[in-house]
């Protein structure tokens, strides 16, 4: 009896924080605040709704694999928004006017990587000192 609350509760909250990942991708106003809404709220509810599958099922293989899988979205979502947002950042997406700090703002630029012709053996057959 207590373990189908406990799993109901589970499973409402999940449900309630993918609602909000979904609504806030929806509603909120750029690129970088929606992302974080659904990296946050969406590996929560995906978490909890899981948990609660694994209680539901109490089968060691199905735990395992809710572990797993809860592990795996606790790794990952964090590292695929950072490089999202990094890259929409570079790539000049506007920031929301509302945003108060831009801290990459007064960061030099990133070094733009070395042309594949630009060696240090290329440099020495075109007569070029080969350290710079």
């Amino acid at each position: 009896m207590i373990a189908d609350i406990v799993i109901a509760l589970l499973l409402v909250l999940g449900a309630f924080f993918a609602f909000v990942a979904a609504l806030g991708v929806a509603r909120l106003p750029d690129v970088f605040i929606r992302m974080h809404a659904s990296t946050k709220a969406g590996t929560l509810g995906a978490g909890l709704i899981l948990a609660a599958v694994a209680l539901f099922f109490g089968e060691a293989a199905v735990t395992a694999r809710a572990v797993a899988i809860i592990a795996f979205l606790l790794i990952t979502a964090p590292i695929g928004a950072h490089i999202i947002g990094r890259a929409a950042y570079r790539t000049g997406v506007p920031l929301w006017s509302g945003s108060v700090v831009d801290e990459w703002a007064a960061r030099p630029p990133a070094p733009v990587a070395a042309q594949a012709s630009d060696t240090p053996e290329t440099r020495h057959e075109a007569g070029q000192n080969a350290r710079p």
